[in-house]
């Protein structure tokens, strides 16, 4: 986003959907460090504070031993405080902050994540990014258990102009990848987004389905899908650490988009995914609105995460 208006609507979206968790670790951290020496019962409690924010271990001690160095004799303002946390917090983030590059064509993306994760809205939200690019796109609703993932897929076809490939209820999901794929390539569409189903409680099966669609859409595109995206849900903290791992098994998960960051105080569990996992972050969430999903950046979700202005 080149143009500064835009640039502007975003931050003001990001920063308004982090505050619940800027808001919490700002009030924690300024009661405990404000303008008084930084003594080891005092950093030992501001690493508790960064732990307890979802921040993780290994970033909480970093921060701690940043602080704790010297270099701060008389302590230090509530402001210079979270400028050393956007900093640290930007360190940890930077690596994984990349675009989601569409390298071939059609560029197939799985789209994975458990049901209310916000999966099926994300690849709408997903559409209409690629379609305001001027790119063609093809929504395929492989979520085909849930009717109303169908429903809510033609309902995104319709409002972003993307062709939609969908079945009844019920029908045998790879099979209509393997469709959905070939058309695709028949003709001429740029991107494939395919929602998958989002049921962890059998999850042998939920990995049989899954090998079994890329299997099939290889059939088609020997290169297939060419990314998987895990959608995961921001208020769930460290839930979300699991459910990275078990996709991660499942269905080979090459980055990350991280939805409902403006409904929770727990916008760091993000930091530790980051620091764990090493996965790409291609896209945050902070509302419901269209525009609401953006493409991640280190900086701006780090000064945001701590309640900097940007």
């Amino acid at each position: 986003m080149n143009d500064s208006t835009e640039d502007k609507g975003w931050w003001t979206r990001l920063s308004g959907g982090l505050k619940r968790t800027s808001s919490s670790l700002g009030s924690s951290i300024t009661a405990l460090v404000s303008h008084r020496p930084l003594e080891p019962a005092t950093l030992d409690a501001l690493e508790d504070e960064l732990v307890r924010a979802d921040l993780g271990q290994e970033l909480a001690a970093r921060i701690v031993n940043e602080l704790g160095a010297g270099r701060y004799p008389q302590g230090l303002s509530p402001e210079e405080v979270k400028g050393v946390l956007a900093s640290e917090i930007e360190k940890a983030l930077a690596p994984v902050a990349k675009p989601l590059e569409l390298t071939k064509q059609p560029f197939v993306i799985l789209v994975a994540g458990v049901n209310g994760s916000g999966k099926t809205t994300t690849i709408g939200k997903l559409a209409a990014r690629l379609r305001a690019q001027g790119k063609s796109v093809m929504l395929v609703a492989g979520d085909t258990f849930r009717a109303a993932a169908i429903d809510q897929l033609k309902i995104w076809g319709e409002r972003t102009g993307a062709a939609v490939m969908a079945r009844e209820p019920g029908a045998d999901a790879a099979s209509l990848a393997f469709d959905a794929v070939t058309a695709a390539k028949a003709q001429g569409v740029e991107v494939v987004l395919v929602d998958t189903a989002g049921r962890l409680q059998n999850r042998a099966e939920l990995m049989g389905e899954l090998e079994k669609m890329v299997r099939v859409m290889r059939k088609v595109e020997p290169t297939a899908p060419h990314a998987v995206l895990l959608v995961l849900d921001a208020t769930i903290g460290q839930n979300a650490l699991s459910q990275v791992e078990i996709f991660g098994k499942i269905a080979g998960v090459t980055g990350l988009v991280m939805t409902k960051l403006d409904g929770t105080a727990r916008g760091g569990i993000l930091v530790a995914i980051a620091s764990r996992f090493g996965l790409p972050v291609h896209f945050i969430g902070v509302g419901e609105g269209v525009d609401d999903l953006a493409p991640f950046t280190a900086r701006d979700f780090s000064r945001a995460l701590v309640g900097l202005n940007s």
